[in-house]
């Protein structure tokens, strides 16, 4: 290997090192299992495009931004057996009325936060992945990343209203799937002392 491409090989692992742990962990709510497949095609592209970064300082958002359009290419070629869910059958579910019909904490006034404090951030992730990506990666961008709605939108390249749909009905899925999880997994009754 040349001296000049061993050097810019080199730079280019510093500077991967540091956003590494944090790419991986937006990777595995991204991709869920395929988190790894994720993260190495992230930095396959990045170095092809390394002479294209600017400022060393940048290059977290830098990574990320690759990141999100390798995700964004996956969610394009599976888009081709997208199962659609329908609205009416996402409105019949709401957590809200479920926590206070099932009543899985008796005597208390604090409910839903009950419910919520059940789970942490594992199990959180463990939900996440079992959405399907084309909810899960909004989801991801914009109530783990805090980004807003409409870069999310520019990112993925789609409408914002197909991005608004789809948070919509993220929410919806990832409500019903909460309760699936602590139901198949027994929170409730971890957090009924039981």
């Amino acid at each position: 290997m040349p001296v000049v491409a061993e050097r810019e090989h080199r730079a280019f692992q510093d500077l991967a090192r540091a956003p590494l742990p944090r790419l991986y962990g937006l990777a595995r709510r991204l991709a869920g299992r395929d988190a790894e497949d994720l993260v190495q095609e992230t930095l396959v592209r990045a170095f092809k495009s390394y002479e294209d970064l600017k400022s060393p300082q940048a290059a977290g958002a830098w990574f990320s931004t690759i990141m999100v359009n390798c995700a964004r290419d996956r969610l394009r070629k599976e888009g081709r057996s997208v199962r659609e869910v329908s609205l009416e059958e996402l409105d019949e579910f709401s957590l809200y009325r479920h926590i206070a019909e099932e009543d899985p904490f008796p005597y208390s006034d604090t409910l839903h936060a009950d419910f919520l404090g059940l789970f942490d951030a594992e199990d959180v992730t463990s939900v996440l992945e079992t959405l399907p990506a084309h909810y899960r990666a909004p989801m991801v961008l914009r109530y783990v990343e805090g980004l807003p709605t409409k870069r999310i939108a520019r990112m993925l390249e789609l409408p914002l209203g197909t991005v608004l749909a789809q948070l919509h009905r993220g929410r919806k899925l990832f409500e019903r799937a909460l309760w699936d999880y602590a139901e198949r997994t027994r929170l409730l009754e971890k957090g009924d002392g039981g």
